[in-house]
């Protein structure tokens, strides 16, 4: 009786995740519309809407950076039809700082890192920092005294910095913002010194010549800025960062609609029609499987925790 109620249980799975998606599919942003995170995950809508069939919709559940949107989608039926698009932050580095309605490791089935992006380390046009020798050269001389921006405590462009000054044995004076809009003011109008900024966000800037970019996160040279050297080529080691977007879902989905949903995210990224736009934007497509999702998310939510603690990093 056991064996047939585990084989019926199997097959009501397999037929469910075969008929998906019988309805709506919710694909949950965690934050306001215009962001990059917003932007991916209105760039897959209509492409998984297209390859899968059913209705695909972008909701965009903003607030606690992020976390609100995390615990909604934890909270849902793991049938498919919620998931979750965001940023590293709610996966891995919210964690640390915030008590979270949520366990990111135990609670979310990952099904794809959809892409990336690294950091750059820009400063106005006017800055007298020409290279980041200039930089080095000014950090060891004047310990504690280059600003460095970021768009809020514990965020990606502020824990580049840190882990930039710890893998330098420099310091700085980490300046935090309310976001991302407000940094990019005050670097042009030269009221800061610098920003690890994310690529997508500095490139039209740098490309009009208001900002220099001086340095990448990246392992590999980006093809955006081929003249611009990565921090391991510096002899800066362990310190290649990337912003990423991924796409999620409550714990317990069937394993071949995860299958089902990676080949689609995969397709769509990899469309002759969307990868070049990407790209052209500074997003790597990643498009990983969610068995290397599950082993990246293990890696990141422990290198993002072991540096917060290191330097006592707080959200406030």
């Amino acid at each position: 009786m056991k064996q047939l109620l585990c084989a019926l249980g199997a097959s009501m799975t397999l037929t469910a995740a075969m008929a998906w998606p019988d309805k709506t599919v919710t694909l949950v942003v965690p934050f306001p519309p215009g962001g990059s995170t917003d932007v991916i995950a209105r760039t897959l809508q209509p492409k998984l809407q297209e390859k899968l069939g059913g209705t695909f919709v972008v909701e965009n559940k903003a607030g606690a950076t992020g976390t609100i949107g995390a615990t909604h989608v934890v909270r849902s039926a793991p049938d498919g039809h919620t998931l979750f698009v965001s940023s590293l932050g709610p996966f891995v580095i919210a964690p640390h700082l915030f008590k979270v309605s949520y366990d990111a490791p135990k609670e979310f089935d990952f099904i794809s890192v959809a892409v990336q992006a690294p950091n750059v380390l820009v400063v106005p046009a006017a800055s007298a920092h020409k290279s980041m020798a200039d930089v080095m050269a000014f950090q060891k001389a004047n310990p504690g005294k280059m600003t460095f921006a970021s768009s809020g405590n514990g965020s990606s462009d502020h824990l580049t910095a840190e882990l930039y000054w710890q893998q330098t044995g420099t310091s700085g004076v980490h300046v935090p913002y309310k976001g991302g809009g407000p940094v990019m003011t005050d670097l042009l109008g030269n009221q800061v010194d610098s920003s690890f900024m994310n690529i997508n966000t500095a490139m039209p800037q740098i490309v009009a010549g208001k900002l220099r970019a001086l340095s990448i996160t990246s392992a590999q040279r980006s093809p955006l800025l081929p003249n611009v050297p990565t921090l391991d080529e510096l002899g800066i080691k362990d310190a290649n960062v990337y912003s990423w977007q991924a796409v999620a879902g409550p714990k317990g989905m069937p394993a071949d609609l995860k299958a089902k949903l990676h080949a689609a995210i995969r397709d769509a990224l990899n469309d002759p029609a969307v990868k070049p736009k990407l790209l052209e934007v500074g997003f790597e497509v990643v498009a990983s499987t969610p068995e290397q999702f599950t082993a990246f998310q293990a890696a990141e939510f422990a290198r993002w925790q072991k540096l917060i603690q290191s330097r006592n990093i707080k959200a406030d």
